[in-house]
């Protein structure tokens, strides 16, 4: 173990309907598969409506790179394929049969294979879109020698999974993933747990990888401020990094020779009367867990956590990359004089409520914007929620006149969308900075490959 870093800049938002730890199993009665999980992915379908497809089938691959290949994750029956406008590929959805059939692509222990090996594997089963890589957050380009591999084992967004519960008794699937993972990099594996007591076994007894604990405020769970502190990122600079249910996906196919996308969900928010964890596989229609399990309203159903989750329907699925589904209020009410209240049960980083007495409380936030968007002025805030050497204010200007070279100079490689998702959520002028942002990086993206 490397040591410890603590993270001072931040914010905790603590909401109201945080899972109970205990596991249910479902069988919903649909999965999809949504190429609009994965950034950069021009999608060509290799499946047909009607089609039986077993798990490990591949479903789509990338026009531009033809060996990244997205498989079933249950076996089934294409029932739908799905398209928006211009024909946007949106879902393949499958509906599971009675019976669950394998594609075998071999067990092997990754410490005797070569890296071309554990790569072919890794490919042809579809499991290797689990791992992402900076800048740009795409899927990671096989070859690429990243100088090095970042597991964040903790997550601190609002109502996060805790995946010291998740990942307990999976020792094994853990560690072969992580020796699959030594094969890719000539660099060092790095797995960053958080300064809880409560971590599991299953890091503290992982080999071959070097363990670093962090202590701090959101987001010091995000991907962006670990690499900051462990290794920054500079032009030019490749890392890949995923989350612990996927080093198991990795880790599952080299003990078992299939394609397992077992997945465990925390269903959280306001609006779920019993918050809970749920055991499926990966793409899982929510309705299962959703059913009989929402409070009477308005409800706005997210894949993901509020701060940087996206708004699925009551009938959608959950997606690729995410572990957690939120449901909260939706916002549709305007309030008179509102800012003139005590606000006692109202949550506010510039403590204009008296609500701030109140340091431990947990809040029903929704999704009401409480204004409009306004002009983009500099309040000198924005600073104390982002624990970067990098100044938030000139970087997004920079974006919105798409100048290149000075966002390159302002450290754009070194972050994703995600890390101005607390900015966004204090910032007064209500724009929408993680959409910047990631506009941003694909203008770079796009003219740099």
């Amino acid at each position: 173990m490397s040591g410890m870093i603590k993270v001072t800049k931040g914010l905790d938002i603590q909401l109201v309907g945080e899972a109970d730890r205990h596991i249910i199993t479902i069988s919903p009665d649909a999965y999809a598969a949504k190429p609009t999980d994965f950034i950069g992915v021009s999608p060509k379908v290799l499946v047909q409506e009607g089609e039986h497809v077993k798990v490990g089938t591949p479903l789509f691959l990338d026009k531009y790179r033809e060996q990244i290949i997205i498989t079933a994750p249950v076996s089934g029956t294409v029932k739908e394929i799905r398209r928006g406008a211009k024909r946007l590929l949106k879902e393949i959805i499958i509906e599971p049969g009675k019976t669950v059939e394998y594609i075998d692509f071999g067990k092997a222990d990754p410490n005797t294979l070569t890296r071309e090996k554990v790569l072919e594997k890794m490919l042809k089963s579809g499991v290797w879109p689990v791992i992402r890589q900076r800048p740009f957050s795409v899927i990671a380009r096989p070859d690429e020698d990243p100088k090095a591999i970042f597991i964040s084992a903790f997550d601190t967004s609002p109502l996060a999974p805790d995946y010291n519960f998740i990942v307990n008794g999976q020792s094994d699937a853990f560690q072969a993933g992580i020796d699959a993972l030594r094969k890719l990099t000539t660099g060092k594996v790095h797995l960053n747990i958080s300064d809880d007591p409560g971590t599991s076994t299953v890091y503290l007894g992982a080999k071959g990888v070097l363990v670093t604990r962090f202590s701090g405020p959101h987001p010091v769970g995000n991907i962006s401020t670990q690499v900051s502190r462990l290794d920054p990122i500079n032009k030019g600079d490749v890392i890949w990094y995923l989350r612990p249910q996927e080093v198991l996906t990795i880790g599952r196919l080299f003990l078992t020779g299939t394609y397992d996308a077992t997945k465990v969900y925390s269903l959280t928010g306001s609006m779920v009367k019993k918050p809970a964890y749920y055991k499926t596989l990966a793409g899982a229609a929510i309705l299962k867990m959703i059913v009989g399990n929402i409070e009477e309203g308005n409800p706005r159903y997210i894949s993901g956590n509020v701060l940087t989750g996206t708004k699925i329907e009551r009938g959608g699925f959950a997606g690729f990359y995410d572990s957690q589904i939120t449901v909260i209020p939706e916002g549709d009410y305007f309030e008179f004089f509102g800012w003139a209240m005590p606000g006692l049960d109202k949550f506010s980083f510039y403590k204009q409520f008296f609500s701030w007495l109140q340091p431990r409380k947990r809040y029903k936030l929704d999704t009401n914007l409480h204004g409009g968007e306004r002009a983009f002025v500099m309040t000198g805030q924005y600073e104390k929620v982002f624990p970067f050497d990098i100044y938030p204010m000139q970087l997004i200007k920079a974006i919105l006149v798409e100048d290149i070279e000075l966002m390159e100079n302002l450290g754009i490689y070194e972050i994703d969308s995600e890390d101005f998702a607390l900015i966004e959520f204090i910032d007064t002028s209500k724009i929408e900075i993680q959409t910047l942002v990631r506009d941003g990086l694909e203008l770079i993206r796009k003219e740099t490959t």
